[in-house]
């Protein structure tokens, strides 16, 4: 059976596993989701359609997705919406501060939808927005998920410049399966925003997904590369599809098969992994940074 309404292949669908389901806790989302739109705030686990949602809006952590809620790529595997984009809101920064205050954040993740529409991608914003939560929590850890600000390297500096504890710009898959899954992206520019990261003594993160249709050679492959750019902390999870638009499920993924997994990473030398079915970039995220 091929998959209706994408021509990008013609790999069957294969059946979710029962195990690889997760139950979302409708009062603790609904409680956050209240406090966040009244900030008109957004966070990439609801855009993203994350299946850990509900274990982390009822611990009180989210991660904040600045720059609107539209992105201008066309990745084949995001949940996130596409289409027009509006100016990035002025009191944005200090909502998502006044946010992270409010639920007493020890590690604020912010990550953006890919402004390409933008002179700077987004990159002043980001800088702002870093300011504004440092001085509403200046003990907390600030990590940002950024995009590659399509090779604009005055941007990435802009960035680097105001020094976050930790800074993941995620690969996300293999260089081989790029064209099919981010067209507008490019592996060794996003190896080259981890090096020059890496290079200014910034911890450097990245993360992947299995099941799109990857070798085992291809994903230990990457991971040695992304340790060669001083990727530090690394994540891995199983890919599931947000619909029948998005690029299908290939594989599903035993746990067994992500501890083997973080072992090659381990050996490989890179000092933090966390990989299982349910490990996205972000979550558990100050767990993960504690190196």
């Amino acid at each position: 059976m091929s998959v209706p309404g994408n021509p990008q292949s013609n790999v069957a669908l294969v059946k979710k596993p029962a195990w690889l389901r997760k139950k979302i806790g409708f009062s603790a989302v609904g409680a956050l989701k209240g406090e966040l739109r009244q900030k008109h705030l957004h966070t990439v686990c609801e855009s993203a359609k994350c299946p850990n949602i509900g274990e982390c809006f009822s611990h009180g952590t989210a991660t904040f997705l600045i720059l609107g809620n539209a992105c201008t790529r066309t990745c084949a595997f995001c949940a996130v919406d596409k289409g027009a984009t509006a100016m990035p809101d002025p009191h944005e920064p200090e909502n998502v501060a006044a946010m992270s205050a409010r639920l007493n954040l020890r590690h604020v993740v912010i990550t953006s939808v890919t402004r390409d529409d933008l002179p700077d991608g987004g990159a002043l914003h980001y800088v702002r927005t870093v300011e504004a939560v440092r001085a509403k929590l200046p003990g907390a850890v600030v990590e940002l998920l950024i995009p590659d600000f399509d090779g604009n390297t005055a941007a990435l500096d802009a960035v680097l410049s105001i020094r976050p504890e930790i800074l993941n710009h995620n690969v996300e898959t293999v260089p081989s399966l790029y064209p099919r899954v981010r067209p507008q992206a490019d592996f060794a520019r996003s190896l080259d925003v981890l090096r020059r990261a890496a290079g200014c003594g910034i911890i450097a993160k990245s993360g992947m997904m299995a099941g799109l249709g990857e070798t085992d050679d291809e994903l230990v492959n990457a991971m040695e590369r992304l340790k060669d750019t001083g990727v530090k902390i690394f994540t891995l999870g199983q890919y599931l599809a947000p619909s029948r638009r998005h690029a299908p499920v290939v594989e599903y993924k035993e746990e067994a098969w992500f501890e083997n997994m973080a072992r090659a990473a381990r050996s490989i030398g890179i000092e933090k992994v966390m990989a299982g079915p349910f490990v996205r970039s972000s979550y558990l995220a100050e767990k993960a940074g504690a190196l």
